[in-house]
């Protein structure tokens, strides 16, 4: 198990997510590159940025999301756990369930669920109406 600079916690979470789906720490290749944009100075000083390569599927991740090269590791291993489940659970996966879940979301409406909201509506404002102050003429 590596040391990175997280929760020891998070750290054998993520640990045993990779031996669940088969990532050997010494199947992973791992290079360091000067990352670019924000971060000042010290991001175009430091080769912070984390290329991370599995060798047996070939899978190929880049982090540079952070300042430190430590949390870029660990973020590097999250997205090539991410990735690799895509790969292997296809629709079964978090991030193609999270997909769907929003385009079910801003799908339009159909017809029938539009009346049905409407009459939902109309049954509201009509047992409010039936709330009114006696006397009034509203």
């Amino acid at each position: 198990m590596i040391t990175l600079p997280v929760s020891p916690d998070k750290c054998a979470a993520l640990d045993a997510r990779l031996r669940k789906l088969g990532i050997l720490e010494q199947d992973l290749e791992e290079h360091f590159v000067r990352a670019g944009g924000p971060g000042g100075q010290h991001v175009n000083k430091v080769s912070t940025c984390v290329v991370l390569t599995h060798r047996p599927s070939g899978l190929t991740v880049r982090c540079q999301e952070e300042r430190s090269q430590g949390m870029n590791r660990y973020r590097a291993r999250k997205r090539l756990a991410d990735k690799m489940e895509e790969v292997l659970l296809g629709a079964e996966s978090r991030l193609r369930q999270a997909v769907e879940k929003l385009r079910r979301q801003k799908r339009k409406r159909s017809k029938r669920a539009k009346e049905k909201v409407l009459e939902a509506k109309h049954r509201r404002a009509g047992l409010k109406a039936t709330r009114k102050a006696v006397g009034t003429d509203d």
